[in-house]
């Protein structure tokens, strides 16, 4: 067929459709499209909602064979231990005592990009994972971010189409710096809160080792005695919560787009098993309006502060997968994946994930038997009538597969609850068929100006800095314009560098001051150890040995030195002694390490000399933690940054060395160079 001839055949099938009438796809006018359809505005949504089930179907089957969001993951294998019993909340069994393990599967994620994409976009991380409980499978599909952009379900195709690339030319990838994005959020402004988080330092982690997770919507508990409680997730990682700089995260991506999945499967390989504790707010079901906010509304959090987290478990992550594709790509999660005990709330946007989950498994699976695919299986026995269909395994015997029947005596029979059968929770439902949302849900930006005035100085300019750089990238002057108005209802101190940064009009009305502040809220409270964190040893020929011993030590102070040179291979220290190169200038950059070390050495030439001076260089832009012997010293001189802080130099002296070296690794980062700087 010639090139005019499919033009013309495409032509008749392109449609315009601005400044029309929104319809189904069979022709009825649509006269609401931001609500579902709800039993009362604070209600359940109804399954007759025609328009949101034809709307969430046609959403979920979008992409073939890859997840339509969540692409680009990586997961692990580990086990669950309960820290106490929680049998006043939950009769949950994998919950119920102290000392019980549940083995778990995990997988992280970035939301926007493709399979294919590199892995330090600026993006939110998904934190998925299966319990197999001896109960059945538990899945807690949640976030690095405990809010989400909007508030019902009946919005995810719409925030999900406006951050992907832009149809007419499939640019950006895996961006959310662009104008489809930044128009839905300041046309849609519940997505405010959240949006302030995408742009803060929790958007580019250092690792998936180093991300709190979060269950994002209010859950219910039940005990055994039908009592219910309301209940947010939360995972605290050992290591803390700890970020990249952004010049530092667009170099990554070029020198390792695999830069987060690496880490996780090297840290598992090596036996630095990564580890969360899992925490829980717990809210009376009496309290449930005595907060400022509706607990139903996944774009807010409880402050911490308000509402203290419960530490109730510990997660390890101990064995890589086997098989990327039979693992991480099959396995399917699904916020409707619960055991007795744990229960869901009204939340619109978790009522509609509970539709959502598993019509997206029937197109990526191929059908409804997913469940028996050997990740997806559970670890307790299955019995039911189900029978048939694309992918079944089981081959199940006898001529019955029906309920109720006397030629099996009436088998498989559902369990009592008293027999571990699951209970919905008895919640009182009543109210008018609605399409709308709650007045509690109206209050848009009070958390966002939470969560920026619990930033350090250091994160504001940061997420001033990404706000400038993702609107600054979009081509309507009035997309841009209307956010900056957006963001000083969040407050001036955003709002106005930001306006002067994008050349739009700076608002002189909004939020200004101090406030209230949640300290758990910034990276900078966060835990701050040693361990793993990654050394990059610089060496040439003929190095000091004294160096190795400060290798070793280094090592038991729970770091990871390697040695960085010219060539990879087996180089001599002065005295003869062979250590091995492991890294080279173009394979070891200094943005895949934590820290840096300069051993020098003999045989160190000019073109050496110079390679050490960038690289060092570039490691204290990023704020690291750069070190060297007194004999190579000079370098710190020449760069002008001895007397920086952070800056550490070996005199071969100090005995303690490696461990004041891990004592300011394990600090992360130090900002106040820029004061300094200044």
């Amino acid at each position: 067929m010639s090139n005019n001839k499919k033009n013309e055949q495409l032509e008749q099938f392109k449609t315009d459709d601005h400044g029309k009438k929104m319809t189904t796809n069979q022709g009825l006018k649509i006269s609401e499209d931001e609500f579902s359809l709800k039993a009362g505005t604070r209600g359940p949504t109804l399954m007759e909602d025609f328009h949101f089930r034809e709307k969430m179907t046609h959403f979920d089957h979008e992409r073939i064979p890859e997840r339509v969001v969540h692409a680009r993951g990586y997961a692990a294998h580990g086990e669950f231990e309960c820290y106490e019993s929680m049998k006043e909340y939950t009769k949950a069994d994998f919950l119920s005592e102290k000392g019980k393990k549940t083995p778990v599967f995990v997988r992280f994620s970035t939301v926007q990009g493709s399979k294919g994409s590199a892995e330090l976009a600026r993006d939110v991380r998904g934190f998925a994972t299966k319990f197999y409980t001896d109960e059945g499978n538990y899945d807690l599909v949640g976030n690095n971010m405990p809010v989400f952009f909007i508030q019902d379900a009946i919005k995810f195709p719409d925030v999900v189409h406006a951050v992907k690339p832009e149809p007419h030319n499939e640019i950006p990838q895996a961006a959310s710096a662009h104008d489809t994005f930044w128009d839905f959020v300041a046309n849609n402004q519940e997505s405010a809160h959240h949006a302030l988080w995408l742009l803060s330092d929790r958007a580019i982690p250092r690792s998936f080792r180093m991300m709190e997770g979060f269950g994002v919507h209010t859950f219910r508990f039940v005990n055994t005695e039908g009592k219910g409680s309301f209940v947010k997730f939360h995972w605290k990682p050992k290591l803390g919560v700890h970020s990249v700089v952004w010049d530092e995260a667009q170099k990554i991506n070029g020198k390792n787009p695999d830069f987060h999945r690496q880490d996780l499967y090297e840290a598992i390989d090596s036996g630095n098993y990564p580890e969360w504790e899992l925490g829980v707010q717990i809210v009376p079901e009496e309290d449930e309006f005595k907060f400022d906010f509706d607990l139903l509304d996944p774009t807010k959090l409880i402050p911490e502060e308000d509402v203290p987290v419960k530490i109730i478990g510990k997660m390890t992550l101990n064995r890589n997968v086997d098989n990327v594709f039979a693992e991480t790509e099959q396995v399917a999660f699904h916020p409707g994946h619960v055991v007795p005990g744990i229960d869901f709330t009204n939340d619109p946007l978790l009522q509609g994930r509970l539709f959502s989950y598993t019509d997206t498994q029937l197109i990526r699976l191929g059908g409804p038997n997913f469940h028996e695919l050997p990740i997806n299986r559970p670890v307790c026995p299955f019995f039911n009538n189900q029978r048939d269909g694309y992918g079944r395994q089981t081959i199940n015997v006898g001529q019955v597969n029906y309920h109720k029947n006397s030629l099996a005596n009436n088998t498989p029979e559902p369990a009592l609850p008293t027999e571990g059968g699951f209970e919905h929770y008895q919640e009182k439902v009543e109210g008018r068929k609605v399409r709308a949302r709650s007045d509690s849900f109206k209050d848009h930006f009070s958390q966002a100006t939470l969560f920026w005035r619990s930033l350090s100085d250091v994160e504001k300019q940061h997420a001033i800095e990404a706000l400038s750089f993702e609107l600054g990238m979009c081509k309507e002057k009035s997309v841009r314009q209307q956010v900056v108005d957006m963001y000083a209802n969040v407050h001036l101190d955003l709002a106005q560098p930001v306006a002067r940064n994008i050349g739009v009009d700076v608002p002189q009305e909004g939020v200004t001051g101090d406030g209230k502040q949640s300290p758990a809220l910034s990276q900078e409270n966060s835990s701050k150890l040693p361990d793993t964190r990654k050394v990059a040893v610089l060496v040439a020929e003929g190095f000091d040995a004294s160096v190795i011993k400060v290798v070793d030590e280094m090592q038991k102070q729970g770091l990871e030195p390697a040695y960085v040179g010219e060539m990879l291979g087996p180089i001599k220290a002065a005295d003869g002694t062979e250590v091995e190169v492991e890294k080279t200038f173009l394979t070891g950059a200094s943005v895949l390490f934590d820290a840096v070390y300069v051993a020098g050495g003999e045989q160190a030439d000019e073109a050496f000399n110079k390679k050490v001076e960038e690289y060092v260089q570039e490691a204290f832009e990023h704020y690291k933690l750069v070190a060297a012997l007194t004999d190579e010293a000079a370098i710190m001189d020449k760069l002008d940054i001895r007397n920086a802080t952070g800056v550490l130099i070996d005199d071969k002296v100090n005995k303690g060395f490696a461990k004041e070296f891990a004592v300011l690794a394990a600090k992360h980062r130090f900002w106040d160079r820029n004061l300094q700087a200044g």
